[in-house]
């Protein structure tokens, strides 16, 4: 049995997941891949496909051929697309191998969808792993290194248009990088060979037992029966306190509703555990009254559908900068007021900037509140636009300073219901205060979907009925996202309404 660069890679972050991922594939892909974890992959082929103009004319390897590497490499070709190579007990490919006349050895390039802007610290460190992997093999394999590259694309690159190959990757020397983890990356390979190796799974628990849930590995609850679906696992920000989080599971407390009172907790946390216990929220009066009272009228609920273009599509766009194509906006112009729904969906060839931003103009009233779910992602479109498109500049910075988060009411615990599970996004906030609304029946439910339904319509991937039911469930989608909000304000005032009620009581 061989272990793979990618098996290696999930045995450094849980040994029993790798365990899994060899031994039990059908437990390992029980849970599907998202949408947005399935575009992740076919972004990284496809930015790994560009690099390889960077060093063209260089021969793809099939599949798994490494006797046909081999070859190759012994004839000294050039440059090498997936090349493939295996000892007894590793394999790997690379993205792009190419001779260097001046060293007489080849230099490796590893291509990855990410930005040289991007939070590098834990990133650099993977992929220092990832490239030292690659490099063991190669060397086991007898062949001539020479430098360790890391290519990935340039986040300071602005398009003109068009795409200059040569302006839109960076290329990073990680030799030094790489070389300095060679002893104990070969301790992790041997280490995880052993393991996939055997033929009985290590006994549980899996070391994620100590992580919170948000960095559990795939298989975490096959491989810890014993974990309840509600656990300590999922007290906010949990993760940052691995000491605290180890402490509850060495005394076996892992049902959230069995941490005792006398247990050191921060306030939100103790919030969290509290509402679960008494099975009624936890509402602080004072934070929500002053919250509630900021909001003016006419108040605009908007919620954006954006594309994360990785590879940039359009004038003036770099890596990975949002596409904005589609905002819904409910708006209530005074108290007891029914909601007025505005929208504006672009799906046709060109760039949205201009059109979204008239279409938005003239769709928001001219002063109150603009209220979102995660402020900074539409802000942050807002002020990207205003860089492309300088002359509306003024109107966009004027619209952002209007913005009022109602995320903020759940992030900073002045509600905390116990079916949020201490998370705060509107697909658990939404449920749990306003249960007549529902994401289940329409055919999108999260934002990668709709992402990704927009770029097929666009790209021409559908047929013409078929683009027409896609836009019809992006108007579904997104003008749920806004109306929800609408429902989970109006909830808001209800809660305040009724707790003062019952203090005054």
């Amino acid at each position: 049995m061989k272990l793979s660069k990618t098996n290696y890679l999930v045995y450094r972050d849980c040994a029993h997941n790798a365990w899994m991922k060899v031994h039990r594939p059908d437990a390992y892909a029980a849970q599907p891949l998202s949408v947005f974890d399935q575009a992740i992959i076919e972004t990284g082929n496809d930015v790994d496909v560009r690099a390889r103009a960077l060093f063209p004319g260089g021969v793809l390897i099939r599949r798994g051929d490494a006797a046909g590497t081999a070859e190759l490499v012994a004839a000294r070709t050039s440059v090498l697309y997936q090349p493939v190579f295996e000892t007894e007990r590793y394999t790997t490919a690379c993205d792009i191998l190419a001779w260097n006349d001046a060293l007489q050895a080849y230099d490796l390039f590893e291509v990855k969808a990410s930005t040289s802007g991007d939070d590098r610290r834990a990133k650099d460190d993977l992929y220092a792993h990832d490239i030292a992997f690659q490099a063991l093999v190669l060397e086991a394999c007898g062949v001539p290194l020479g430098r360790l590259h890391l290519v990935r694309l340039n986040g300071a690159y602005v398009s003109d248009g068009t795409l200059d190959i040569a302006q839109l990757f960076t290329r990073e020397d990680f030799t030094e990088r790489a070389g300095a983890l060679f002893e104990a990356v070969r301790a992790e390979m041997d280490a995880a060979h052993d393991v996939i190796s055997l033929a009985e799974m290590p006994p549980a628990p899996c070391a994620c037992i100590y992580k919170g849930r948000s960095s559990q590995c795939t298989t975490f609850a096959t491989i810890n029966p014993g974990v309840p679906e509600y656990s300590v696992h999922d007290l906010t920000r949990i993760g940052a306190s691995p000491k605290k989080l180890r402490a509850l599971v060495d005394d076996g407390i892992l049902d959230i509703r069995e941490v005792p009172a006398s247990f050191e907790l921060t306030v939100p946390q103790r919030h969290q555990v509290e509402a679960v216990q008494r099975r009624q929220p936890y509402v602080d009066l004072a934070p929500l009254g002053a919250f509630l009272a900021d909001i003016r009228y006419p108040v605009a609920f908007l919620d954006y559908e954006t594309y994360p273009c990785a590879l940039p599509r359009f004038a003036r766009y770099s890596p990975f900068n949002h596409v904005p194509f589609q905002f819904s906006l409910h708006t209530v112009e005074a108290p007891g007021a029914a909601p007025v729904h505005r929208e504006f969906l672009f799906t046709e060839k060109g760039c949205p900037d201009q059109p979204f931003v008239d279409a938005l103009v003239a769709a928001l009233p001219a002063e109150g509140s603009i209220i979102a779910w995660n402020k900074p992602f539409e802000r942050g479109i807002n002020a990207k636009l205003a860089e492309r498109l300088p002359a509306d500049a003024a109107r966009l910075e004027a619209i952002n300073a209007r913005f009022i988060d109602l995320m903020d009411v759940f992030s900073e615990q002045m509600v905390v219901h116990p079916r949020f599970r201490g998370k705060t996004s509107i697909k658990w906030v939404l449920p749990a205060l306003v249960p007549k609304l529902s994401y289940k029946a329409l055919a999108i439910q999260e934002g990668a979907t709709a992402s990704e339904t927009w770029n097929a319509i666009v790209t021409g991937e559908l047929e013409p009925d078929q683009a027409d039911e896609a836009r019809r469930n992006l108007l579904a989608y997104c003008g749920l996202d806004s109306l929800a909000m609408v429902e989970i304000w109006r909830a808001l005032i209800d809660i305040q309404a009724a707790r003062e009620i019952r203090e005054a009581g």
